[in-house]
């Protein structure tokens, strides 16, 4: 006799980069997280849990036959790898079912790309995340270049909220992301691919 299986055949966990508080909520290295907040809401995921003993927050819902995880790592940008990990190890999870969202200055905004493995460019987060877990995972890269002045310290620039006429073009980035994460959701791969939303 056969039994017939019914269930889930696919796991993903999206995560996005950033800093827990208030006062890093919409500089441009919380962009990460501000996506995953609006996939969320868009797709009437559970309200947010804190998972003290995963290092991070999670949510999940199911989207077409896929169980999608999302995560928000809470210690700090520099130690992002030790929630991606923790929740990984949790559930299982291996780099073809982990998507990660993350600023990127080297790309100017407006613009989003996306690809399997790579270096870090200078983005502790993704730095953290590939010591802990490896390279060869997914990631939606959110422009946020170039740096202006050029001359400002990094880490300062990247800690400043968006200017006024990035914040009018925020709704169209976050609309786009959206759209991109759907698409994993619902079974497409992760290809190299640049997208535009200005």
């Amino acid at each position: 006799m056969q039994y017939a299986t019914v269930g889930l055949n696919k796991t993903l966990l999206i995560v996005g980069l950033g800093n827990p508080g208030e006062e890093y909520a919409s500089t441009r290295h919380n962009v990460g997280f501000m996506c995953i907040d609006e996939f969320a809401r868009k797709n009437s995921f559970d309200p947010w849990m804190n998972k003290k003993d995963l290092k991070c927050e999670l949510t999940q819902a199911t989207l077409g036959d896929t169980r999608v995880f999302l995560c928000k790592p809470q210690t700090f940008m520099n130690l992002s790898g030790e929630g991606v990990q923790a929740v990984m190890h949790f559930y299982k999870l291996n780099n073809t079912q982990l998507v990660v969202v993350h600023d990127e200055l080297d790309i100017n905004f407006g613009q989003l790309r996306m690809r399997v493995g790579g270096g870090p460019a200078g983005n502790n987060g993704i730095k953290s995340v590939s010591q802990h877990v490896g390279e060869d995972y997914g990631r939606v890269r959110i422009g946020i270049g170039p740096k202006k002045p050029e001359q400002m310290d990094t880490a300062d620039f990247v800690l400043q909220d968006f200017s006024q006429t990035e914040r009018e073009a925020l709704p169209a980035l976050l609309r786009e992301v959206n759209a991109l994460l759907s698409e994993y959701a619902y079974g497409s791969p992760v290809t190299a691919e640049t997208r535009s939303f200005l």
